[in-house]
């Protein structure tokens, strides 16, 4: 018995996590609550799927030992003699010559399995007795947290109330849609315990019930997302390794996005001017100026500093009467607005930008493709820090990015493609028990039988994991889910890394249970009276004992249906059906798609001028600078002629006043002087258009001009807000 591995594993699960959270979230700008409640449910959610092969692994040790006590235990075959043994053999010799052979063949059997049992190796990393007390924390967390406190808290931060009791009203009703789909679960089962004869009711069996509702309702979502992502992944990077088809889906959803940006740029703006016109109406004597006050902190910087330039305590309108004064639920409609408009802005502000990013890197490799040289040359300047500037030569990027990776992900796809037909046949024949035709437990019980401990733990890490991988990248792919998204360097917002949260504590415990079935360690699954199960199946399995229903049909035919989802999803059937009724989906050489491709392209090559002149600027205001730098350098260290102001300055001590240490230079620079600090533009048509675009968007606070210096009335510069700052 060994509490290190545990320990060890413990450890790199929590580093692990707040890695993640470190790479996606910003705990400086986000909520405290927000952080702490993310880091939960991503790091016991991490728990359940990696300490998941170590109980396998001690489920076959404790199964090697239960059938060594019993085979030394049974009358029949005694093995504590050697003469017995032998006399067995013999025994066993003569009854060949004289009766079947069959029987031979079954005490052969049972002597291979007796010796095996004699040597039960125990596993490296074995701690009988702490798993099931982790399961039950980790799992009752998790199950607190995906139906109770993460549903709560994203509709919390949404609401648009201004009393703590008032949000808390509207977050319960908006989740009444997940509590009611639940409800119904749970309801339809209570029915069938008090119709069932043989079933009473009590506290364990409502427990049971509550696990049974939620195993179900993870169930059915994680069969739609597996059907879907089994087959997306290993095709994603097979098109990641066709750099022109992966430009022209990149062109297309630029363009997608661009109108969404637009949109959402529009949305905000007309929410502004609607504050704007309720912060004229309502002054600073009136009771609900406070609410008022509560929603400009949530709009744009710029906004508030322009609102609170025109704003006059002291100043009476005459004409306020005519505009109709909103009410207290119009302000908390209007607060709601901003904050859903805000988000909806900063999704696509961050969306578009790393499109964008993403798009030049793929313009810039499609051009290097016929580079003669074999060196890659960048369009823009490249983001190399520390040991990857010494790494990433010209030559080996070249080789690397036009040669190798292309291979690569070709490799890995169809690598993942037997991954996924591996899968696929499991799920759909995994509960045939004789013969055993699931891959995952033939391979598991070859380990099992050699006592390889560290090749089952690896190989269930693996499948776990490619389970996870192809579940979680359908919840942020499709498009039902595409208000969330995770965006790395720190720009991830709150709604999103909950939302990820609650669906790894919601998809998690029930893909584990599905997990254990495929590799046959399952009893409701093999019907083996006999066979001691994982410290897992026996908390989350139980209600297959209590409710037969699921155990004889459900849950084990309804993962079949994995098979059809599959086969949709190859031939894109979704998509097309989508397309034909108009909606905006890529689908090869159709019209729509056409000109998507095309007016993305437009777009980028736009971008990619605003990039070039930015980039223009700054070296020309570098070369202006040192330019004239150098020629003031020059000038302070001409000799100075006798009697000079410099001289006639100078003390009794030998020490220079202030007139001469701070010289000016001569007439002819003075405007140099003023014109120092200042950086040269270059008026052309792109730069008055774009000059005027800021303008235009000043009103919404898409400018990209800062903020003044001066502290506006509404300002919080010294502390960033959160999305609980109100209350």
């Amino acid at each position: 018995m060994s509490v290190g591995p545990l320990v060890v594993e413990i450890i790199c699960i929590f580093v692990l996590s707040a890695y993640l959270l470190h790479k996606y979230g910003n705990w400086r700008k986000q909520h405290p609550l927000v952080t702490i409640i993310t880091f939960i449910s991503w790091y016991f959610s991490l728990i359940i799927i990696f300490l998941i092969p170590l109980d396998v692994s001690a489920t076959f040790y404790q199964q090697c030992k239960a059938d060594h006590d019993s085979t030394k235990n049974s009358p029949s075959m005694p093995v504590e003699d050697e003469r017995t043994t032998t006399t067995s053999a013999a025994a066993i010799i003569s009854t060949i010559v004289t009766n079947n052979s069959d029987d031979y063949d079954a005490n052969a059997t049972h002597r291979r399995s007796v010796r095996d049992a004699v040597n039960c190796q125990e596993p490296w990393s074995y701690v009988p007795d702490i798993l099931p007390i982790i399961w039950k924390i980790v799992y009752w967390t998790t199950f607190l947290l995906t139906w109770a406190v993460i549903p709560l808290l994203k509709s919390y931060a949404n609401a648009g109330d201004f009393t703590v009791r008032g949000k808390l009203k509207s977050a319960f009703i908006e989740n009444l849609i997940w509590y009611g789909s639940y409800l119904v679960i749970f309801g339809a089962l209570l029915i069938y315990v008090i119709v069932s004869p043989k079933l009473n009711i009590d506290a364990a069996q409502l427990q049971v019930i509550g696990i049974t509702a939620s195993n179900t309702w993870g169930l059915l979502l994680l069969v739609l997302l597996l059907g879907y992502g089994l087959v997306e992944v290993p095709r994603k990077y097979w098109a990641e390794s066709s750099k022109s088809y992966l430009l022209n889906h990149t062109y297309f959803q630029v363009a997608k996005l661009s109108t969404e940006k637009s949109e959402a740029d529009e949305e905000l703006e007309d929410i502004l001017e609607d504050i704007r016109k309720a912060s004229d109406v309502i002054r600073y004597d009136h009771p609900l100026r406070k609410h008022v006050n509560t929603i400009i902190e949530k709009c744009p910087d710029a906004f508030q500093d322009s609102l609170s330039k025109h704003l006059d305590d002291f100043q009476e309108y005459d004409d306020r009467r005519a505009i109709q004064m909103p009410s207290e639920k119009d302000l908390v409609k209007l607060h709601q607005k901003v904050i859903a408009a805000i988000l909806s802005q900063r999704r696509t502000e961050t969306q578009w930008n790393l499109m964008v990013e993403k798009a030049c890197k793929l313009e810039d490799i499609q051009q290097n493709e016929i580079c003669a040289s074999r060196e890659f040359h960048h369009s823009l300047q490249p983001q190399y820090t520390g040991w990857a500037t010494h790494i990433c030569t010209p030559k080996v990027e070249w080789y690397w990015k036009i040669v190798v990776e292309p291979v690569c992900l070709k490799v890995l796809a169809v690598v993942l493609v037997i991954f996924s037909f591996m899968v696929i046949w499991s799920e759909v024949t995994f509960f045939s028990k004789d013969p055993v035709l699931s891959l995952f437990a033939v391979f598991i019980n070859i380990a099992k039988q050699n006592y390889h401990y560290i090749y089952i733990e690896l190989a269930c890490c693996i499948i776990i994991t490619y389970l996870c991988v192809c579940s979680y990248y359908t919840v942020f792919k499709i498009r039902i889910f595409n208000f969330y998204y995770l965006a790395p360097h720190h720009q991830t917002d709150e709604n999103s890394l909950l939302f990820c949260g609650m669906m790894l504590c919601r998809l998690t415990p029930p893909l584990c249970l599905n997990f254990l079935g495929l590799i046959h360690l399952d009893g409701h699954v093999t019907g083996e009276n006999n066979m001691i199960e994982t410290s897992y199946t026996s908390i989350m399995g139980r209600h297959l004992d209590v409710l037969p229903l699921l155990e004889n049909g459900f849950y084990i035919y309804y993962p079949i249906t994995i098979l059809l989802l599959c086969i949709a999803t190859f031939f894109n059937l979704g998509g097309r059906c989508l397309s034909c009724l108009g909606f905006q989906q890529f689908v090869g050489e159709g019209d729509m798609t056409t000109d998507y491709v095309s007016e993305g392209r437009e777009l980028i090559k736009r971008e990619r001028r605003k990039q070039r002149r930015s980039l223009d600027g700054e070296l020309r205001r570098k070369n202006f600078q040192e330019k004239y730098q150098q020629k003031a350098d020059n000038y302070t260290r001409r000799p100075r002629a006798p009697g000079s102001d410099s001289d006639t300055s100078r003390g009794s001590v030998g020490s220079f006043s202030n007139k001469a240490k701070y010289s000016r230079m001569p007439k002819c620079d003075d405007h140099v002087e003023l014109l120092r600090q200042d950086e040269p533009i270059d008026f052309n048509e792109d730069t008055v258009a774009e000059f005027t675009d800021e303008l235009s968007g000043y009103s919404s606070g898409g400018g990209k001009n800062e903020r003044s210096n001066g502290v506006g009335r509404y300002s919080h510069k010294s502390k960033p807000r959160g999305i609980f700052d109100d209350i």
